[in-house]
């Protein structure tokens, strides 16, 4: 998907501000919007914030902080999934009749949830498109839903560097279409193939790519 989410290599967004012993939280109700986001077992596939956060209205997702805009997809998934009515959200009140079950997490046993995380590798068999050292180039491609394939590597020259094995298809699972496991690799582009003679001469992006998002230079 094309929108304001996709940042990277765009001019004229302004310095990135670095704050000097930044904490996690800058204020409590991000640490909230964090453990929900973390804690609900919702009836959406994992990763499904980010794709999420792609369909904020782009002046909406440019207003927002970050923590807003987890907040505004966990909502939206909430919602979408009937654990939540917008009333509910809105009011902190829930409504009669939401009967949807749900297991209760304990403060023990958070740390182990977020150590496990929610790995995306795959044990099944799926041929390797590419090899390490082989030549490839970022497909030129603009789908209307969500992708890890960034606009600035599209139709970009780059070499495999690394075979990280078989891994979902995120492109698909966010969208609750299915797991396409397939190889990804840590793709190498030199940064004057990516922004020509004002890229440093030295300098090279790495980029974690699926098989569905190369082709072959």
């Amino acid at each position: 998907m094309n929108g304001v989410h996709d940042m990277g290599g765009m001019h004229g967004l302004g310095k990135l501000p670095l704050e000097n012993d930044e904490p996690v939280f800058h204020a409590p109700w991000e640490g909230r919007v964090f453990a929900i986001y973390v804690g609900v077992n919702g009836d959406w596939p994992s990763g499904s914030g980010r794709y999420q956060r792609e369909l904020i209205p782009a002046a909406d997702y440019l207003r927002m902080s970050y923590y807003e805009r987890w907040l505004a997809s966990v909502s939206a998934l909430l919602v979408k999934s009937g654990i939540a009515t917008w009333q509910e959200i809105e009011t902190g009140q829930a409504a009669f009749g939401n009967i949807k079950n749900r297991a209760t997490l304990r403060a023990a046993d958070v740390p182990a949830l977020i150590a496990a995380g929610d790995p995306a590798r795959r044990d099944v068999p799926a041929v390797a498109q590419f090899r390490v050292g082989e030549r490839v180039r970022g497909r030129n491609i603009n789908p209307l839903g969500h992708t890890r394939l960034p606009r600035y590597v599209r139709g970009r020259p780059g070499k495999v560097m690394r075979d990280y094995g078989v891994f979902a298809f995120l492109d698909s699972k966010v969208q609750g279409l299915g797991d396409k496991p397939q190889h990804v690799y840590s793709v190498r582009f030199a940064a004057r193939d990516l922004w020509g003679e004002q890229g440093s001469a030295v300098d090279s992006v790495h980029v974690d790519l699926w098989d569905e998002h190369l082709e072959r230079a």
